[in-house]
């Protein structure tokens, strides 16, 4: 899939597959949410305006009121990338996320999730 047509993704679709994966390994909604807003800056307000009205997945992260300085202590693999050798910014934040998910899904606390 190439990069712009993940940026045009409703991020309405993507939200629940992220939660989706975290509930199926026994983490919660309000645990993804947690990470998104970390990672964001978003609050939880803003985060549910968000879900009531379409929002592309590239606008989401392009207009994210704060993205942590720690996202670039996020390292590993993502669908075979890298994360950390993405060029794409863009691209890079999202994988940011993708990464954040995989690693509540596998059970990590969510102190070490965090960068805390």
């Amino acid at each position: 899939m190439d990069s712009e047509k993940v940026y045009q993704m409703d991020f309405l679709k993507v939200y629940p597959l992220l939660v989706n994966k975290a509930e199926k390994k026994g983490r919660t909604k309000q645990e993804v949410d947690e990470v998104i807003r970390w990672l964001t800056g978003y609050s939880q307000a803003e985060l549910e305006g968000i879900q009531e009205r379409p929002v592309t997945y590239g606008d989401f992260f392009r207009n994210a009121p704060a993205l942590n300085e720690n996202r670039k202590l996020i390292k590993g693999v993502v669908c075979g990338v890298r994360v950390e050798e993405i060029q794409e910014p863009l691209m890079q934040e999202i994988r940011y996320l993708d990464k954040l998910v995989d690693e509540l899904a596998r059970g990590k606390s969510m102190e070490k999730i965090l960068r805390k």
